[in-house]
């Protein structure tokens, strides 16, 4: 099974379930007192998973960690953009006919050697 994406039940695998009724029982501070100690409380609905309860610290920890992989996305794609318009513009350039047309010409001397990289 070569699929890598990770499904609900194994993002909630690990956590405290408390079903909805619970919630209603044990009150406000029952609950937040079980997320002070776990972490996150599941809600589940009939055994469904429903809801995810933690602390708002851990929630801005959530979303800065994910604005950070965000910004390094950015950051990798307009390095990426660089590199691709850097090699693009040797296409402009006025001899990239020529050169291009010297690379072409006659079969390729390789001398039992494959070339490969950069600058092929």
């Amino acid at each position: 099974m070569g699929n890598t994406e990770k499904t609900l039940a194994d993002h909630v695998k690990g956590l405290s379930r408390v079903p909805a009724a619970d919630v209603k029982q044990r009150g406000w501070k029952g609950v937040m007192r079980t997320v002070s100690a776990e972490g996150a409380v599941l809600v589940t609905n009939h055994n469904q998973p429903e809801a995810v309860i933690l602390a708002a610290d851990e929630y801005a920890s959530l979303l800065e960690r994910a604005n950070q992989a965000e910004s390094r996305v950015e950051s990798d794609l307009a390095a990426l953009r660089r590199r691709f318009d850097e090699r693009l513009a040797a296409l402009a350039k006025p001899d990239a006919g020529q050169r291009l047309r010297s690379i072409m010409r006659g079969p390729a001397r390789l001398r039992g050697k494959v070339k490969a990289g950069k600058s092929f």
